[in-house]
């Protein structure tokens, strides 16, 4: 049975959009995920909602603990994972309140717990990562956001930086030059876990900014990403309402 995990970006975790939402607390052997997980249905498919950064937005990207939410959320049955996350814009063509839906990343971050295999006593264990966001829940959410009548570009490589700062301008431009489409501060170490959970895992990325690189107006600020947020968050919770009918 289809079983889909969310794992909410701020404001991007409503158990609202639940019917019949209970949550509960679950301790995992990585400890305890960032917020207890409300498992309800949506249009009669059972899902389980985790907030990544907390209920209050309590926890900065480098304190969310990720293996626990993804091993949580794989306790509980989840089957698929779909991600959402705010992201700043490295390209032009990309403008605010648009979606994208990341075919590849780079992790650039330094902190974080980024296995769940920290010994190789049970014998050595390196997990495939050259496409590691699922092409199906990829198209889906592609699909549904244009259906929906959002602009959706169809894949883009994501930059995952550790935060909380955002980047230099020489670090924008660079990234940029890396081939980079828009940046955020937690896709990794999450999507690779979620591999190596062996759940098919995707993300829908709502661009807030566009980072520091354009000259032609000021560097991103966080009132300014809070305010194209407030303004779309409706629109991504609508597309995931709709997308779960569409997982197979």
């Amino acid at each position: 049975m289809i079983k889909i995990g969310i794992i909410g970006g701020s404001g991007l975790d409503d158990p609202g959009i639940l019917a019949d939402g209970e949550a509960g607390v679950l301790k995992t052997p990585y400890g305890l995920p960032s917020s207890p997980i409300t498992q309800g249905q949506i249009n009669g498919v059972p899902v389980a909602i985790l907030a990544r950064h907390g209920k209050e937005h309590s926890l900065s990207p480098s304190q969310v603990n990720y293996r626990a939410n993804v091993h949580a959320l794989k306790e509980v049955g989840a089957t698929h994972i779909i991600a959402t996350t705010a992201c700043g814009s490295l390209r032009e063509e990309i403008g605010r309140g648009d979606f994208v839906i990341p075919n590849q990343f780079i992790d650039f971050t330094r902190l974080r717990k980024n296995t769940f295999f920290d010994s190789f006593e049970q014998g050595a264990r390196h997990c495939a990562m050259a496409d590691p966001f699922d092409e199906s829940l990829r198209q889906a959410l592609v699909k549904t956001t244009r259906d929906l009548g959002f602009t959706a570009h169809n894949k883009g490589t994501l930059i995952t930086i550790e935060g909380p700062r955002f980047s230099t301008r020489a670090e924008s431009n660079m990234f940029r030059l890396w081939g980079g489409d828009i940046i955020n501060m937690s896709i990794a170490p999450e999507a690779c876990l979620a591999n190596e959970a062996e759940i098919p895992y995707a993300a829908i990325a709502m661009s807030t900014d566009y980072d520091c690189w354009k000259t032609d107006e000021k560097p991103v600020s966080w009132d300014e990403i809070l305010e194209v947020f407030h303004r779309n968050a409706k629109n991504i919770k609508a597309i995931l309402v709709e997308v779960v009918k569409r997982i197979k």
